[in-house]
C-alpha cells in the first residue's frame, strides 16, 4: 500500500506552531468572555446589595460601619479560640 510523502520535521514545526497560535487566541477569546461573566456576577451582586440596603433604609456609611464592626467583632472572636 502506498502512502503519501511523508512530512518534513519544518512542515511539522510549522503546523505545531501553527496551532498553538491558535489555541492561544482561542485561549484569549475564552478568558474575555469568563472575565465579562465575572463582571457581569459582581454587577449583580452590587445590585442585590444595594437593593437590600434601600429596602432597610441603611445608607452606604451606616453599612460600612455595620460590617467593620462585625469584622472587629469576628476577628476578635477567632483569635480568642
Amino acid at each position: 500500500m502506498a502512502r503519501g510523502q511523508r512530512k518534513t520535521v519544518e512542515e511539522k514545526i510549522a503546523e505545531k506552531e501553527e496551532l498553538i497560535q491558535a489555541l492561544r487566541i482561542r485561549l484569549k477569546s475564552e478568558q474575555n468572555e469568563l472575565d465579562i461573566l465575572y463582571k457581569e456576577k459582581r454587577e449583580k451582586e452590587l445590585d442585590e446589595l444595594n437593593q437590600m440596603l434601600t429596602a432597610s433604609g441603611i445608607d452606604l456609611e451606616q453599612a460600612s460601619d455595620i460590617l467593620q464592626e462585625y469584622i472587629l467583632n469576628h476577628t476578635e472572636e477567632e483569635q480568642s479560640a
